[in-house]
């Protein structure tokens, strides 16, 4: 059980509304611990349409694997969704692939469909072999049941997070409105690259599984992919969307460019950011919550990772976490980064307070007052590398003890 106190978590907020024609259910499966919420299922109405974007590891987890091949490069229509916190089902050979097997199979008799039309999603210890006739009973329980909450959805979902993740949007798709509701959990093993740990997305807008797809992949490079707390990519990243099409009257989208879907498209953005940022704060034992923003570099791209330099810099992390305006370890991230950049040219800001400047530091630098901002639990560093346009923000949080404790003990 975490034991990180997540002061960064804000409020709750408005909880989200039903989605119509999805439901959700949640059990206590025994998969790790006892007396803790496991399980959650997700079942779509005939016609929902899915698409995922996933981790790029190397060593992807079992369940990632299934929904490649279920979704393949499209997307596909599905019926169910099951995702287990306890056991990530990765690194666990040819019995990872029979357990997904068996999960999607005891998946399928209880919504009643085949077990092409289910995903899964697995997320906790790595290399330990998840036994999937935990699920028999359960499944089928849950099926029957449904009236789940969102927040109840998040919380299935978790692991060392301290607080469920769940936000909404609303947004306008041809004069109609429409709902967006999204759940992410993460709090360690965070650096991205697709989406994050797990997180899922479902709206009752008509939109085909290729339109759903574009418009993931490049929400998910503005969000998740903007996130990172250790620097560790994780082997079962998964981020998936649901389009159930049950809005009345709304028009079914084919293309991610057709203009109708403009304010869809910036709600979505939005509420996949947002997602992002409660990951950010919700950083294994982090007691601040770090904005990164670099410009004048000479792409985008070089601006992101001079950005996660400085975000994945465990002296960074720790100056912060120790309240100590210690830009010259921002300094050394930028120099490492591998980006083009030069001494002479770069200025650093703390919050507004400008630190350092043109290869020194600044002439009206003032300890006690970045100090003082230093003590805040929202954190802004900003470096400006003075050689182009390009420019990137990237959100992380501090490493204190709690981290080490937390991930030192993690199987105990």
């Amino acid at each position: 059980v975490s034991t990180n106190a997540a002061p960064r978590a804000p409020p709750r907020g408005r909880e989200p509304p039903a989605v119509a024609g999805v439901r959700l259910a949640t059990a206590e499966a025994g998969i790790r611990y006892r007396n803790r919420t496991d399980v959650l299922l997700m079942t779509f109405p005939p016609g929902t349409e899915a698409a995922g974007v996933f981790t790029k590891s190397r060593c992807p987890s079992a369940p990632v694997e299934w929904c490649r091949a279920v979704l393949g490069e499209a997307g596909a229509a599905v019926r169910a969704l099951v995702v287990n916190s306890g056991n990530a089902n990765a690194f666990t050979g040819a019995k990872g692939r029979e357990s997904t097997k068996l999960t999607a199979e005891i998946a399928a008799r209880a919504v009643g469909c085949r077990p092409d039309e289910v995903l899964l999603a697995s997320t906790g210890v790595i290399g330990e072999p998840l036994d999937a006739t935990k699920f028999e009973g359960v499944l089928a329980r849950l099926a029957g049941a449904g009236g789940g909450s969102w927040a109840d959805a998040a919380r299935a979902i978790m692991t060392t997070d301290t607080f469920p993740k769940a936000r909404f949007r609303t947004a306008d798709l041809g004069g109609v409105p429409v709902t967006i509701v999204g759940i992410a959990k993460g709090a360690g093993m965070i650096a991205p690259d697709m989406a994050t740990m797990l997180s899922f997305v479902a709206t009752d807008a008509p939109i085909s599984s290729a339109a759903l797809k574009s418009l993931l992949a490049k929400g998910a490079d503005k969000s998740f992919n903007c996130l990172t707390i250790d620097g560790d990519t994780s082997t079962s990243d998964t981020l998936i969307a649901f389009a159930a099409g049950t809005a009345a009257g709304a028009p079914r989208i084919e293309d991610a460019a057709d203009p109708r879907l403009r304010d869809f498209r910036r709600a979505l953005d939005s509420l996949l950011v947002e997602l992002a940022q409660l990951v950010a704060r919700d950083g294994e034992g982090a007691t601040r919550f770090i904005t990164v923003e670099v410009t004048g570099a000479v792409s985008g791209r070089s601006a992101r990772r001079v950005a996660l330099s400085i975000a994945n810099s465990p002296l960074v992390k720790t100056a912060v976490a120790g309240a100590d305006a210690n830009w010259g370890r921002v300094v050394m991230a930028v120099g490492k980064a591998g980006e083009p950049a030069e001494r002479d040219r770069l200025s650093i800001w703390f919050g507004d307070i400008r630190v350092a400047h043109e290869g020194e530091r600044d002439p009206g630098y003032d300890e006690a007052a970045v100090s003082a901002y230093m003590r805040g639990q929202e954190i802004l560093i900003r470096a400006d590398l003075g050689l182009g346009r390009g420019k990137a923000t990237v959100w992380s949080c501090d490493f204190t003890a709690d981290y080490v404790a937390i991930n030192a003990d993690y199987r105990s």
